[in-house]
Formats: C-alpha cells, sequence, structure tokens
C-alpha cells in the first residue's frame, strides 16, 4: 500500500468519527473490539453489525474495528478455551465432534467471564480519557496561549 493510499485511508477512518460524543467512539472501540474477539468464527461480523443497528452506531467504524482484532481473536481462541474449561470444570474425552463442541462452549464460557467485563471497564476508561481530551481541546481554543 502506498503512502497516499494509507493518508487517504486514514482520513476516511478520522472522518467516520467527526461529530460524534466521546462516550459514542468509546462504544464503537469497545463493541468492535470484544464482539470481533468472540471466539466462534463468523460470527463477530454478525455481532457487531446487530450492536450498530442496535445502538445506532457507525457501521463501518465498527466493522473496522472488528476486522483490525481479528488476530486477537486467533490469539485468545487458546487461551480463553482453557479458561472456560477451568471454570466449567471440563474433562477432554469422546469423539472429535465432542471435543469440538466442548471447546467452543469452552471459549465462549471463558470469553464472557473475562471479555466482557474488560470490556465493560475499558469503556468507562475510554469514555473517561476521551471526555477529558475533548474538555481540553475546547479549553485550549477558548483561551488560546
Amino acid at each position: 500500500m502506498t503512502a497516499t493510499a494509507l493518508r487517504r485511508t486514514w482520513t476516511s477512518f478520522q472522518s467516520s468519527f467527526t461529530g460524534l460524543s466521546p462516550e459514542t467512539i468509546a462504544m464503537i472501540f469497545v463493541l468492535g473490539l470484544v464482539l470481533g474477539v468472540f471466539p466462534v468464527f463468523g460470527l463477530p461480523t454478525l455481532l457487531c453489525a446487530a450492536a450498530a443497528v442496535l445502538f445506532r452506531l457507525n457501521l463501518a467504524a465498527i466493522q473496522l474495528v472488528n476486522q483490525v482484532s481479528a488476530p486477537l481473536q486467533y490469539a485468545l481462541l487458546l487461551p480463553l478455551g482453557r479458561a472456560g474449561a477451568h471454570i466449567m470444570g471440563a474433562r477432554v474425552s469422546g469423539t472429535i465432534l465432542e471435543n469440538l463442541a466442548n471447546g467452543a462452549r469452552n471459549a465462549v464460557v471463558g470469553w464472557a467471564c473475562f471479555c466482557v467485563p474488560f470490556g465493560l471497564l475499558l469503556y468507562l476508561i475510554l469514555a473517561f480519557a476521551l471526555r477529558q481530551h475533548r474538555q481540553a481541546c475546547f479549553h485550549r481554543v477558548e483561551n488560546p496561549v
């Protein structure tokens, strides 16, 4: 990708957040990230689209965060599965299909127990930080030095 194409993409990305409140921007990032690491392949895209419609968020922005978080989904698959197995007290036995179904269930349990609370905490921190940044920017505009 050339520098011009990157600059054009970055400008387009920034324009998708123009005029949004700090809470809305935080919601887009958090939902895109948390739903983007959902451990069942293919569902994060549908979940992000449903969240965008439900909360009236910018669909393109939330899907962009979802796609950027895809490598994290792969990286977290085994740790979330192990955490879910530990929480559920699961043992590995049975056929391959049973193990696959149990692994998916365990990963979803791990995701619900770790990623969802992390997302709530991240939302609070990000919304606060964005509000503070916006206030600092308005203060600089009102009182130039």
